[in-house]
C-alpha cells in the first residue's frame, strides 16, 4: 500500500551545470533542513546532459525499501534554463521531470504528472523563490488539488484518468526497444532520398540546405575529413546524428567530443576546427545566412591536428 502523503519522506539527488551550480548548492542546502527529506545525495557539476543523466539515473535505479516503503526517490536538476536539464533527464523511462518557474508549476505538475526531477533555471530563478518551488514540489501528492484544478479536488472523469496514467505511462516503451518506423524521426525522415553538394573548400563534406535564411543544413563528412579554421557571421547549433567528430573552439581555447545526439552550440565569430573520426551526419541551424571565412588552409590545419592528437597520445 502507498504510504499516506503526510508519512511520505523523501531520498533526493541533485546535479547541475556551471550555470545551475550556485542555485544548486542553495537548493541542496535548502532541502537538507527539510522536515520531510531523509537524505540529499549532491552528485555534484557536469555537463547538462551528463549532470540530468546522473540524476535520472540514481532517481530510476533506487528502489522502495520493504523496510521503508515510505522513502521515495526523487531529482533536482539545475542549468542555465533549466530546459536542457529536462530535456535529457526525460530520455530516461520512468523519469518524469518538469521545468518549473513557480511554485504553481510545481504543484501543477506534481498533482498531474507525478514529476519526480524538479528542473530549475539557475540564471532565472532567485534561490528564495527555488526554496519555495522545491516546497510546493515536496507538498502535493498526485492527483491532489492544486492550481490548475482551482485548488479543489479534481472532478470524477479527471480522477479516473488519474486512475489509469501511471500504468499507462510506463507502459510506454524505451524507445531503444521499441520497433519505431524510419519516419518517426523528424529529422531521419527530412534526410530520406535528399541529394547532398560537395562543399568545395572542404574535401569529404557534403551539405544540404534546406532552409535559406535563417540557413539550415544537413551536413555529411567522411571519416578522416577536416574542417579547417574558420568563421562564421553567425552563430550555429547543431546536433550529431551519428558519427564521430571532435571540435577545437581556438577563440574559447576549448574542445569537443561529439558522438550520436550530441549537441553543440557555436557563437557567431568563435574560430572552429573539425576532425572527423567516422563517418558523421549532422543537423546544423544558423541564426542568419550562412557563410565562411577560412583563417588558415587545409594542410595547416592538418598539421595543427595531428601535432595536438599526437601530444595526448604521447601523454
Amino acid at each position: 500500500m502507498a504510504a499516506a502523503a503526510a508519512d511520505r519522506r523523501f531520498k533526493i539527488f541533485a546535479a547541475a551545470d556551471a550555470f545551475g551550480q550556485p542555485l544548486k548548492d542553495a537548493v541542496v542546502a535548502h532541502l537538507r533542513a527539510h522536515p520531510s527529506v531523509a537524505d540529499v545525495v549532491d552528485l555534484g557539476v557536469d555537463k547538462y546532459y551528463a549532470a540530468a543523466a546522473a540524476v535520472a539515473r540514481s532517481v530510476i535505479a533506487t528502489p522502495t525499501s520493504s523496510s521503508d516503503p515510505a522513502l521515495e526517490a526523487r531529482g533536482v536538476v539545475v542549468c542555465g534554463t533549466g530546459a536542457g536539464v529536462a530535456i535529457f533527464a526525460n530520455k530516461y523511462p520512468g523519469v518524469y521531470a518538469t521545468h518549473c518557474a513557480t511554485a504553481a508549476d510545481a504543484a501543477n505538475t506534481r498533482s498531474i504528472n507525478a514529476c519526480n526531477v524538479l528542473a530549475l533555471s539557475g540564471l532565472a530563478t532567485p534561490p528564495d523563490a527555488a526554496a519555495a518551488i522545491a516546497d510546493a514540489w515536496l507538498a502535493t501528492p498526485f492527483r491532489a488539488p492544486c492550481p490548475a484544478s482551482g485548488d479543489a479536488p479534481w472532478p470524477d472523469d479527471i480522477q479516473r484518468f488519474f486512475d489509469s496514467a501511471p500504468a499507462e505511462m510506463a507502459a510506454i516503451p524505451d524507445i531503444s526497444s521499441a520497433s519505431v518506423p524510419d519516419s518517426a524521426c523528424a529529422i531521419c525522415c527530412l534526410r530520406k532520398g535528399m541529394e547532398f553538394e560537395p562543399v568545395g573548400i572542404m574535401p569529404g563534406g557534403e551539405m544540404r540546405i534546406v532552409r535559406e535564411s535563417p540557413t539550415s543544413a544537413y551536413v555529411r563528412f567522411k571519416a578522416g575529413s577536416v574542417e579547417p579554421a574558420h568563421h562564421h557571421t553567425f552563430g550555429h547549433d547543431l546536433v550529431v546524428i551519428s558519427g564521430k567528430k571532435k571540435v577545437w573552439n581556438l577563440t574559447k581555447k576549448e574542445s569537443y567530443d561529439l558522438v550520436d545526439g550530441d549537441f553543440l552550440f557555436t557563437p557567431a565569430g568563435d574560430v572552429h576546427r573539425v576532425k572527423y573520426f567516422e563517418d558523421t551526419e549532422f543537423f546544423i541551424r544558423w541564426d542568419g545566412h550562412w557563410d565562411i571565412f577560412l583563417d588558415e588552409d587545409l594542410e595547416a590545419a592538418r598539421s595543427a591536428i595531428d601535432a595536438e592528437l599526437g601530444a595526448a597520445t604521447a601523454k
